[in-house]
């Protein structure tokens, strides 16, 4: 498997910046002073120059959610009990989550993915079987992952990334479901960020002062317990993180082998999107980052990416919701691209030099 990851990493080419000036290009050609959209003109750009086609289509929009528990949850450091995830899942089949209607609004198709939950499943249509493992062991006490599952993590985000793509996808985005995956994602933040735990770790599903303490003193144990390094980070993904979080990073590098842009979710897909940026930098070409979590931590997350997100509307449920309002964003930014009139087809007068 490492050598399949090693083959697919180096697919992963940086952005090409003649796309990017055609593209410019036409954008100053339409019927608006130059850059008067601002960032939807950055969006539409950003796409033709990922997808080297000077009129690429953007029709099928795939959300894949990863679903995964915790062993850190016995730590007493989420609001909600484990077995909220399972059935979350079964939510999410049903079309009743925060997530499909979202998806539903922008158009996009929702994969859900088991690669981690501690719940025998029976065979659910809609459900991708891909489970790695029942869940993380507990990070406080020993590695969440061996080596082995945390790159079996990351090489089934690869596949779901490639299926989707065979199957049309223009655009994607990774979603999670996992309770008590922001102590991990807090965890690797701390990692690549080079931040302390205090400074990157939030109250996640809503947990009250106290417990938001112990939760950060569980951080730290871990981090002093397994000292992961940011330039190991298949390492510190096994010894910290989680199966869903190593599904995102996988998504992440297939989409972008496949030269296919990605919307970034919240806090949970951004450690994720940490993981594949050191695995293989040039992943943040094709990083569209579309909201700022209320999760601390997140915009140091983001920075250390190099990522501006698109908008702040105070969200922090996950699931890939904020990506999903993102994709709406990027479709409207590439419909001013392809169906605005230029000067020229407008018969409108330029602006004088």
């Amino acid at each position: 498997m490492i050598q399949e990851l090693s083959h697919i990493i180096s697919q992963i080419n940086p952005v090409e910046p003649e796309w990017l000036a055609r593209a410019r290009e036409r954008l100053d050609s339409l019927t608006k002073p130059p850059g008067s959209l601002g960032r939807l003109e950055e969006l539409a750009a950003r796409y033709v120059a990922i997808r080297g086609e000077l009129f690429p289509p953007l029709e099928k929009k795939q959300v894949v959610v990863f679903a995964a528990d915790h062993g850190v949850v016995a730590e007493g450091v989420s609001a909600y009990p484990q077995e909220v995830t399972p059935q979350m899942v079964l939510n999410f089949l049903r079309g009743g989550a925060g997530i499909n209607v979202l998806a539903r609004h922008v158009g996009a198709a929702v994969e859900v993915v088991d690669i981690g939950v501690n719940y025998d499943f029976p065979e659910l249509p809609g459900l991708i079987s891909r489970k790695v493992a029942y869940g993380s062991r507990n990070l406080a006490r020993e590695p969440a992952l061996t080596q082995k599952e945390a790159l079996q993590a990351v090489m089934v985000g690869v596949e779901r990334a490639r299926a989707a793509i065979a199957a049309g996808a223009d655009v994607l985005a990774a979603g999670d479901m996992g309770i008590g995956n922001t102590t991990p994602a807090a965890a690797l933040g701390a990692i690549f960020t080079g931040k302390p735990a205090s400074t990157v770790t939030g109250k996640g599903t809503g947990i009250n002062d106290d417990t938001w303490r112990h939760k950060v003193a569980i951080i730290n144990r871990a981090l002093e317990l397994h000292k992961p390094q940011a330039n190991q980070p298949l390492e510190a993904l096994a010894k910290v993180g989680g199966l869903e979080i190593g599904g995102i990073a996988g998504l992440i590098l297939g989409a972008a082998a496949a030269r296919r842009p990605l919307l970034l979710d919240g806090f949970i897909a951004t450690a994720g999107a940490l993981v594949a940026a050191r695995l293989a930098p040039g992943v943040t070409d094709y990083l569209i980052a579309a909201h700022r979590s209320v999760e601390a931590g997140h915009q140091l997350m983001l920075e250390t990416l190099g990522l501006t997100p698109l908008f702040n509307f105070q969200m922090r449920l996950g699931e890939g919701t904020g990506a999903a309002l993102g994709m709406g964003v990027l479709e409207a930014g590439l419909k001013i691209y392809k169906e605005m009139a230029t000067f020229g087809e407008a018969g409108v007068s330029e602006k004088q030099s």
